[in-house]
């Protein structure tokens, strides 16, 4: 989420304004739905307490990120429920939602009709054993939850039943036409991902969208009939970005009913892209109003962890609220993210590559470069910038700059924020080349001309100090501003120039430099990685066992407990299908010898033939 959507969204928004765009960043948390039931359940507390401690820890997790919203919101407000159910009237009145029943999975011990995620079992299509009900983590396809084979309720693991439910549905079929026109004209400029996926669903042909779900948490559906049920949280959620920016201004319309005027972006990851790329666009087209459309849908590809996928509802990572804990600086984590940001494939985050581009890229060359300008003015020039003649060599070096500054300019008007990142780096380079080349440390012992030398190669590095300050501004705010404030450099410099230019002049005082960058320690990157490997869940548990006791060892153990019972698995269906003695005997001595091991681990004296415990030796 913090990659492909709220990051990747804040350093293209923070770019826009450094451009002097016209910039209304919108966030929020999508709070109905039953996933917010079922973690609720979970918890033991009402819906409305779930979703207030999870907004209040999103937003807390985002302001460490220093994610620079014009709105935080969420979706439990009544600008939701009025701008939601005003949008379904609209739909229905020009004849673009129809009814239907709906054969629904049924817990009889729970007695209530299981919506998506109430529901977990094996995906038709690929064979997944843990696939919800409203999609699969392994494939990616959308499914409905009676599809499933071998379903199971979440709450109780019990099988459900099927029963029938009249719900709601949003016409899609009628859509098509102007859904496919719409999309030709507007994803020209989306990302390949995001176009393909678009286009392979409306492909395939669209079917009838189901809006509606038997629960009791969400925007209430209106319409009679149907008052007992509240709208699916798919139908609802995107109606969200609309509905914060109506909490952040009244004059809301004028952002999203001004198409001619208003450029309308999103980022996220992948798997959300169905959803905003042909149910909600069809929402608003069918509701026949001039409603401001996304320009430029961003997806991402999957960051996957060390060798596996990142997954919020299996635990499987580092999240937000783990990062605030690593001690690791929020800027490096902007960085790292950035660095690695899945743009046109997936990418992996590893803890040792953290580490590596830290203290290379950010460490090594940039912060190296800016804290030898810096240092170097203050402790021979007194902290004023000298006067700069350039040579030839300079001008060469400045042209280069301007290169890099032009992809830069032209990678981020396109949102191409990993790309865009190396242009920085490659401007250090030169500042690091400039320094290493013309060593101002010896001119500064010589001639007059020498020192004069000496005075250009300085005032041309620290002037490429700051403009490196609004460069990494994007990516890095925090380390802009306190390298801002070494150098005094006045706001008027964040403006993202086409060209470099003088912008600190000769005269101008700079402040007192300090290091920007820490070295990451490879031992402080083998503790997280140890401390956040497997799951959140075993992670919490290990940190509330009591310590094991002598001769124990848990972690052996609980890879044997695994082991035993899938072995004990295994015997038992060798005896039900009847299978050889043999073959069954082999099997069952490998549990008994697990067993053995499982014992030893836990710290169980070993038990000796006939029953009694043997002595330990």
């Amino acid at each position: 989420n913090i990659v492909g959507c709220v990051l990747s969204a804040d350093v293209f928004a923070r770019f826009a304004r450094l451009r002097g765009y016209n910039v209304l960043y919108v966030c929020g948390t999508d709070e109905y739905g039953t996933s917010t039931e079922t973690k609720a359940v979970e918890e033991g507390i009402t819906p409305r307490q779930i979703c207030d401690k999870y907004n209040k820890l999103h937003e807390e997790i985002y302001k460490w990120f220093n994610i620079s919203f014009d709105k935080f919101g969420r979706t439990t407000t009544e600008e939701q429920t009025e701008i939601a159910q005003d949008i379904f009237w609209s739909l229905h009145k020009e004849g673009y939602t129809m009814q239907d029943s709906v054969d629904q999975l049924y817990c009889t011990h729970c007695s209530r009709f299981l919506a998506d995620r109430f529901v977990e079992g094996e995906c038709p299509l690929c064979g997944y054993e843990d696939a919800r009900g409203d999609q699969c983590d392994a494939c990616g396809k959308l499914i409905n939850a009676s599809e499933l084979i071998l379903p199971r309720c979440k709450l109780c693991a019990r099988c459900p039943e099927v029963r029938t439910s009249n719900h709601l549905f949003l016409d899609l079929p009628k859509l098509e036409g102007r859904l496919t026109n719409w999309l030709e004209e507007s994803s020209e400029k989306w990302s390949n991902n995001a176009r393909v996926i678009a286009k392979s669903w409306v492909k395939g042909g669209l079917q009838p969208r189901c809006i509606t779900r038997d629960l009791k948490w969400g925007t209430p559906v209106p319409l009679e009939g149907f008052q007992d049920k509240v709208f699916y949280v798919w139908f609802d959620a995107p109606i969200g970005y609309i509905s914060i920016t109506a909490q952040y201004t009244e004059h809301w319309e004028k952002w999203w009913k001004n198409p001619d005027n208003v450029e309308y972006w999103q980022f996220m990851a992948k798997d959300n892209v169905p959803f905003h790329s042909v149910v909600f666009p069809c929402t608003m087209l069918g509701t026949n109003q001039n409603w401001t459309m996304v320009n430029r849908l961003m997806s991402t590809e999957y960051l996957n962890y060390e060798d596996a996928k990142f997954s919020k509802s299996r635990g499987v990572g580092v999240f937000g609220n783990d990062a605030q804990e690593t001690g690791i600086p929020a800027d490096v984590w902007r960085f790292y993210l950035m660095y690695m940001r899945p743009e046109s494939q997936d990418s992996a985050f590893k803890w040792e590559d953290l580490m590596m581009k830290n203290n290379s890229e950010l460490l090594a060359n940039l912060g190296n470069f800016i804290n030898r300008a810096t240092k170097f003015t203050k402790d021979n020039f007194n902290s004023t910038i000298p006067e700069m003649n350039l040579n030839n060599d300079d001008w060469e070096m400045v042209a280069r700059v301007n290169q890099e500054l032009s992809n830069y300019i032209s990678l981020l008007e396109d949102a191409r924020e990993r790309e865009a990142i190396t242009s920085v780096f490659s401007i250090s380079r030169l500042g690091n080349q400039l320094m290493q080349h013309n060593t101002p440390w010896k001119l500064v012992k010589g001639s007059p001309m020498e020192l004069a030398r000496a005075g250009t190669v300085v005032g041309l590095s620290v002037n490429l100090a700051c403009l490196l300050s609004v460069l990494v501004q994007p990516y890095l705010p925090t380390l802009s501003a306190r390298l801002q404030e070494q150098l005094k450099a006045p706001p008027s410099v964040n403006v993202i120039p086409e060209q470099f230019h003088m912008m600190l002049p000769p005269g101008h005082k700079i402040g007192e430099p300090s290091p920007l960058v820490e070295e990451i320690k490879a031992a402080t990157i083998a503790q997280l990685k140890a401390k956040y490997a497997g799951k959140q869940a075993d992670r919490k548990e290990k940190e509330e066992a009591p310590a094991a006791p002598a001769g124990q060892d848990k972690e052996l153990a609980t890879k044997l407990e695994k082991e035993v019972a899938e072995q004990g698995d295994k015997v038992r269906l060798l005896k039900t299908d009847k299978a050889e003695k043999a073959v069954i005997d082999v099997e069952v001595k490998k549990l008994i010898d697990m067993k053995k091991q499982l014992g030893v681990a836990l710290g169980q004296p070993e038990v000796a033939p006939g029953g009694k415990k043997g002595k330990k030796k």
